[in-house]
């Protein structure tokens, strides 16, 4: 893939980050649940966990329950995992397949389009009480087979909120072949922006990824930073690979990195057709769920797809343990700042996306 430089969206220049009472304050955490959480769009699954009707599958979104499902006329929608009689958790399963949901609490029903099937306890004269009572609907919206939703009803559409992003992916042939295949989780003991702000750059990669600097050609990294989102990537070196697998033959000579506001990333590695999104979600101010998903054909995997998983794994793990020391500094009283380089623009960019949903 050809990288193109664009005009980076930020004119202001920082010349000291945030201030780290962002990354241990639990009010600060409190504000960024209700105004970026709940406010932007949210990857929660793909369409091929959806295959059969009345499939579904739960998550969680700003700490709302969600659920995701196929109806019996093949549309994917997205609920409020809340029934509307007591306020229940309705369905307690992560995935499952259904033709009907029910409320464990008092029994109600409710078909797969959201509308109510039956509520016991209203009978007779009282039945007229509840005929609108449906599970409440989540905007939700898929592009290259990637589902999201958003909680906030007045949001821009999914397709006019991160630029040409969806362009740029779907230049990618191989993407609409593939299904998600696994996930993995772990905990970090970091807040969540500490994992992004590293993301964002790549000054650490040749002290703390060998690997990844011996596969890609770091005199050709570029980072660009776009309409709500940012792109870094290089080529390959020559007569490279990792494992079995031959770069310079590879179906991707180069890897491609996406970050989509606020806590997406979003990966393709010089390989076989492959995908990876890594979400990072709060647990508390000091604490995140990292949560990897992995996309390829078949859930099989290949020798060489395996040894691209064990690849992209050891440069997380790297990054983790990176992280997990920044937060131990966060919490000292020696700075309350950290200093930006000239190659952090895409750091300066999201620094800034965050002060102004927070509205400072």
């Amino acid at each position: 893939m050809a990288y193109n430089k664009v005009e980076n969206v930020t004119n202001r220049t920082f010349e000291r980050t945030l201030t780290y009472d962002k990354y241990t304050d639990p009010k600060v955490l409190e504000k960024e649940i209700d105004l970026v959480f709940s406010k932007s769009w949210q990857l929660v699954g793909h369409v091929s966990q959806l295959e059969k009707v009345g499939s579904f599958f739960t998550t969680e979104v700003a700490n709302e329950p969600i659920i995701v499902n196929r109806g019996q006329d093949q549309v994917i929608r997205a609920f409020y995992n809340v029934c509307p009689h007591r306020a229940t958790k309705l369905e307690k399963s992560e995935t499952g397949k259904k033709k009907i949901l029910q409320c464990s609490y008092h029994g109600w029903t409710f078909k797969l389009d959201g509308k109510l099937n039956k509520a016991p306890n209203f009978k007779g004269e009282d039945e007229a009480c509840v005929q609108d009572a449906c599970l409440r609907s989540v905007r939700m919206e898929i592009l290259e087979s990637l589902i999201f939703v958003n909680l906030d009803d007045h949001a821009k559409p999914l397709s006019e909120s991160y630029g040409d992003f969806f362009d740029r992916l779907s230049k990618y042939p191989f993407l609409s072949e593939l299904k998600r295949t696994s996930q993995k989780t772990r905990v970090i003991k970091a807040n969540w922006k500490a994992f992004i702000d590293n993301y964002l750059e790549c000054d650490h990669c040749h002290v703390a990824h060998p690997s990844f600097v011996a596969a890609l050609d770091m005199d050709d990294y570029q980072i660009i930073t776009c309409d709500n989102y940012s792109l870094q990537g290089s080529i390959v070196k020559p007569d490279k690979n990792y494992g079995t697998v031959d770069l310079n033959q590879a179906e991707m000579q180069g890897g491609s990195f996406f970050w989509l506001w606020p806590n997406l990333m979003l990966t393709i590695y010089p390989g076989p057709g492959n995908m990876a999104t890594i979400q990072m979600v709060p647990i508390d101010h000091e604490t995140t769920l990292a949560v990897y998903t992995y996309y390829f054909r078949d859930e099989n995997l290949t020798q060489e797809e395996k040894d691209l998983v064990t690849f992209a794994e050891q440069v997380r793990q790297e990054d983790v343990e990176l992280v997990e020391l920044e937060q131990i500094g966060f919490r000292s009283r020696a700075f309350n700042k950290g200093r930006y380089s000239s190659s952090e623009k895409a750091i300066v960019q999201f620094h800034e996306m965050v002060l102004e949903a927070l509205n400072e």
